[in-house]
Formats: structure tokens, sequence, C-alpha cells
């Protein structure tokens, strides 16, 4: 069976390629005209074909780097599996200056006191400096080499929109809050071009494992994007991907700098790679650093107090607008990080005064992360033709959402209002977010629990307001022909028609016919990338 997710025709008995190109959709009979002496004919015995799917929101050679290159612990993690894995890899990499992993999760500290995060580390570091990220990337651990290496010191004051976590003597313990893990990340040496050319061969077949055959940077950096299209142009590159050029993180209140990021678009366009996208930062996360903009107070603890809302946004209003404004004259789509229900305001806000100022124009600008919005915002997102980026998986009970529910109290259980911003022909993308908060990039979760609204890895009973679950085939569209929007490509992928690109795979089981609690299990049979079989399961 074919599962084309095109609106006037949504199953099929067989599709004809040529090329890179569909040329047929229809029933097998009328198929049969289609096959000549060359044509190479496959049985699907019995399974299911879709389009190939798309990751709207990823951080792929991010990714890759962690997979490939540093030491890595899963979130789970408790201080003596951290302990055994630095352990490790430190003994493995003897001459190493720096050791760059994680994850940590968001509750750790919460759940696991430390008198001082840094000395745990310096136990079991040698000489190394290392240097962990937590499950949302936003927030770092240091040992006190990289403090050392960084210049990180009792003295150092705190980076506007950043916390260094100190002792009782003003001593760092280690931690250190949003902007302030870039004073040690920018210590850190960079990878090298052939890495990052071998980090993004590897994210594509990686990718194309799961089914997916188009993805979107979240937030790129330039080596990264010229890694892409180095593999890209040594036609290693078997996915499409769109490059969301990132600005600088933290609170600002000058002008992005335009030309340079016209700069950067035009240098690394390439066949499969497309730069037209930005990427802008409003605020951090929901979680016990209390990063994210809320409109209403975090509940009370002792380092902030009774009435925290988040604080100031990264980009106030004038400046995002004027920013946005001068964007999308130059053909750029901008993602916001959006994590708080303020920052989702501020961001329709700053769309809105693009659409008054420019009219409505094709730019769908995107509010990442918006899993908090008002409910007075959902109809606005139609209105204003913004699009809602559902990302990282997280719309299922797990630990990240206990410890965003410890931060913002009830509320967090009203989280990725799905249903609500479908029904309100709200624009909707779906992202992993990988490697922030979720383990991989297999988009066959974050399906099924769309669905089913329930930990789909069954460590996690209970379900996550369960009244925003959606159906299969929705969930299915979400992550097919609204990821190709999200790409602007939706002319040439997302659905199975006629003159489309042939990307499409073929599952191991008939996902429709199975209970909905089995999605997540999905295994691809095969993959074709632009009528190329580029990944078949052993």
């Amino acid at each position: 069976m074919i599962y084309t997710v095109a609106a006037d025709q949504s199953m099929a008995e067989a599709i004809a390629v040529s090329g890179d190109q569909i040329i047929f959709v229809g029933d097998e009979a009328a198929a049969d005209t289609y096959i000549g002496s060359d044509t190479k004919v496959v049985d699907l015995k019995g399974r299911l074909v879709l389009p190939g799917l798309v990751d709207a929101h990823i951080h792929p050679l991010g990714g890759a780097v962690k997979e490939l290159y540093q030491c890595n612990f899963p979130f789970s993690a408790d201080p003596d599996r951290i302990r055994e894995t630095i352990t490790r890899c430190v003994e493995n990499r003897p001459d190493a200056q720096w050791i760059i992993g994680g994850q940590w999760d968001s509750g750790f500290f919460q759940r696991f006191e430390m008198l001082s995060p840094r000395s745990f580390l310096d136990e079991v570091s040698g000489n190394a400096a290392i240097f962990l990220s937590d499950d949302s990337g936003h927030n770092g651990w240091a040992n006190s080499k990289a403090l050392e290496l960084a210049e990180v010191s009792a003295s150092t004051p705190d980076p506007t929109g950043g916390t260094i976590v100190r002792e009782q003597d003003g001593t760092p313990n280690g931690i250190l809050i949003e902007t302030a893990q870039g004073l040690v990340q920018s210590a850190v040496p960079k990878y090298s071009d052939k890495q990052y050319i071998k980090a993004a061969r590897w994210f594509s077949n990686y990718a194309n494992a799961y089914g997916i055959t188009a993805a979107k940077a979240a937030a790129i950096e330039e080596e990264e994007m010229a890694g892409l299209v180095s593999a890209d142009k040594m036609g290693e590159l078997t996915i499409h991907m769109a490059t969301s050029i990132r600005t600088p993180y933290g609170h600002r209140n000058t002008p992005l700098d335009f030309d340079e990021i016209d700069r950067i678009r035009d240098r690394y366009e390439s066949e499969h790679v497309h730069t037209e996208f930005v990427k802008i930062f409003l605020d951090g996360v929901p979680t016990p650093a209390r990063t994210a903009a809320m409109l209403d107070p975090y509940l009370p603890d002792k380092a902030h107090g009774n009435d925290f809302n988040g604080g100031d946004l990264h980009v106030g209003l004038d400046m995002l607008a004027s920013d946005l404004v001068e964007l999308d004259k130059r053909g750029y789509t901008v993602k916001m990080h959006t994590a708080g229900d303020r920052s989702v305001r501020v961001g329709l806000d700053a769309i809105e005064i693009v659409r008054k100022t420019l009219g409505n124009s094709e730019k769908r600008h995107e509010l990442a992360h918006a899993g908090f919005i008002h409910p007075t915002d959902i109809g606005r997102f139609a209105q204003l033709n913004a699009v809602a980026d559902l990302c990282p998986i997280l719309w299922h009970p797990s630990p990240i959402i206990d410890a965003v529910i410890s931060a913002v109290g009830e509320r967090g259980k009203n989280y990725w209002p799905t249903r609500d911003l479908l029904d309100a022909e709200a624009p909707i993308l779906a992202g992993s977010d990988w490697p922030s908060a979720v383990p991989n990039a297999n988009p066959w979760p974050g399906v099924e629990a769309f669905v089913t609204r329930r930990d789909p890895r069954d460590n996690v009973k209970g379900s996550l307001w369960p009244e925003q679950a959606i159906l299969l085939e929705e969930a299915i569209e979400i992550y097919t022909l609204h990821g190709a929007r999200a790409m602007k490509m939706e002319d040439r992928i997302g659905s199975l028609e006629v003159g489309k690109l042939a990307d499409f795979i073929v599952l191991e089981q008939n996902i429709f016919e199975i209970p909905v609690d089995e999605v997540a299990q999905t295994k691809i049979h095969q993959t074709y990338f632009e009528g190329k079989l580029v990944y078949e399961k052993n």
C-alpha cells in the first residue's frame, strides 16, 4: 500500500519513477503500462510506502560530532554512571587536552546534591579539561582545568543573560547557566574541516536509516555549513538540508549584521543545501534554570524569589520586529527560539508588525519550542501565517517534563496544545531537536506520542494533556507535507505526486494496521532519495 499524503488521492497501489521524479501514482493495472524491458519492478510484499519524513528542527552536525567524537552518557545517568563514563573517556584518550560530552538532565542537580560539581569532575578528569552539556544544550558543567583555560575565576562577572553558579567564597562551582557556558565553549578547540565533512556524511546516512530525507538545521554555524556543502559536492549528501543561520546568542540591542548573513547564505548554498533561513533566540528553557520568558511567574525558589518570570527577552519587541522586517525583505524565513508563552507572544507581535509593514508575504516565520502558548494566542498563528515549531519530542511524560513542572508548576501539565493548534488551522511543524532532550533523531516515537500523548519508550507511565492527541494521519502529514513547507520545498517533496521528487520510504509494517502504541517501533526497510536507493535494512 502507498500512502501519498496527497489531498486528492491519499492511497495508491503503485508508483512509477523515472530518474529522480515520480511519473505515475495510481492502481497496479495502470502502472503496468510504465514497465519496459529495462524497468526495475519492486514488489512491496504488503509493506507500506510513505513520503520521506522531514525533521524540521534538528542540530545535524552537532549530533553527528557528539556521536563521532565526544564522551557521552544517557540523560538518565546518575553520578556513578557519569563518573564511570568520564573515567573511561580519560583513560581512552590520555593525551586529550579537552574532553567534551554530556548530557546531564535538567533535574539532575535537584535529585543529586553536590557541594561542588566542579570538584566532582576534578576527581576523575586527570589533566584534561572537561566540559559537559545538559539535555537542553543551554547549560554547561566544567571542571577546574576547563575554567582555568577559559580564564573563568571568582573575579569573573556573570555575563549578561547568564549565571556562573558559585560556591560560598565566590569560586565557580562548575555550573554555567545560559550565556555563561559560552565563556568556556569559546575556549574549546574547533573541529577540523575534515571532521565536519565526515560528520555531514555520517548524519546523512544516519537520517536515511530512520526514513528522514529532509531536515532543517535549527541553528547552524558557518563551519558546519561548509561541511554539509563539501559533502554535497562530493555526492555524499542524500538528504535535503535547510540551514537556519545562527545569530548571536544572548541579550542584544543592536541590529543583526544583515550583510554578513547574506555572505554566509550566498557562499554555502548548493544543490541540496538551502540557506535562506535564519535563527534568532528570544529566551532560554522552562526548566529549573528558569530562563524561558513566561507570562506568569515561576514557582518561588531561593535564587529567583517569588515573582520571577524569566527576566528580559534576549531581543526586545522593537529590535526583533526591525530584524524580521529586514530579513523578510531579503528573502529569509526566520526561526525564533520561543520556549515560554511570553516569548511566543512577543514573537507573534513581531510577525504582526512584519505583516503590517510588508503585507502577508510567503515567508512563514517559525516560533520554535512553542509548547507553552496562551489560549488567546492560539488563533494568531493562522491569522499571521506563523508556524508553531513543535520540538523537541516531549509531548509525553518524561523526566524533562517533570523538571519543567518543578519549575513552572501545574501549568507544566498543559504543554504542547497540538489539537488546539490544528483545530485553529495553525501551520505546524515537528522536529526532534536532537541531540537536545532526545536520545536520537528517530521520528517514530514523536509520531506515536502525537497520537497517544504517552511515553512511547514506556519509561514513564501516564499521559500528558491527552485532550491534545491528534490522529495518526495528521501526525504523518505534519512529518511530511508540513515539514516540506518549512523547507520551502512543498512543490518538490512532502507527498507522493506526479512531478515531485522520488523521495519515499518503505516501512517494515503498515502503521495503519497495527496498534498505535507499536508505531514507535517502526523499522525502515528501504529509503529512496531522488529515485535512488540510499538505505536498505540488512
